[in-house]
């Protein structure tokens, strides 16, 4: 499935002797992608049951769109996605990623900001971003802002995380409410 995957193993193939330095420049491969080349097949091996990742372009392995749809709690039959960009300097710097899908949630914002701390480069408390973690970790992070993730404590949407401890079920009927409209 993976074209960069293939493009690798043969450029791997073909570095048995240089002829001329001008050749080597044009068929260099980023860290990055060699690294993505391995996360995304282990991505796609492990993927929570509740999330499907698709690329646009297989030669881009550094974009791609996460689907969440949710099969316990508030967000029950929703379907979120995610945009998932990760920069040349990974695995120094965490991808970028943005919610897609309007959303009411303490975590997320109306316009697509996320509050996980694995996406923080710069963490006080040591649960950011490290160069051990993988694109796994980021999906699975994803996948859990629905389920045991979903904080009302530290929120990022504050009006979302009032709301909840004004009136939980107003909250679940609003949270529906932008799933029917929103998110099918």
């Amino acid at each position: 499935m993976l074209t960069l995957a293939s493009k690798l193993r043969r450029d791997d193939g073909g570095k048995t002797g240089r002829a001329t330095g001008a050749s080597d420049s044009t068929h260099r491969v980023s860290i990055r992608d060699r690294l993505l080349t391995k996360e995304v097949a282990e991505l796609e091996a492990n993927l929570p049951s509740t999330c499907k990742a698709s690329f646009p372009d297989e030669d881009k392995l550094h974009h791609f769109q996460l689907a969440v749809s949710p099969d316990e709690g508030y967000y029950q039959s929703g379907r979120f996605q995610f945009e998932i960009d990760v920069p040349e300097a990974y695995n120094m710097v965490p991808p970028k990623v943005r919610c897609l899908t309007r959303i009411w949630h303490p975590n997320i914002t109306e316009n697509g900001e996320i509050c996980l701390s694995l996406l923080r480069e710069h963490s006080i408390d040591g649960t950011g971003w490290a160069p051990t973690r993988t694109l796994k970790d980021v999906v699975w992070g994803l996948n859990s802002l629905f389920t045991d993730l979903l904080n009302f404590d530290d929120p990022l949407n504050i009006d979302a995380a009032e709301h909840h401890l004004r009136d939980k079920e107003d909250f679940r009927n609003k949270v529906q409410d932008y799933i029917k409209h929103y998110a099918r």
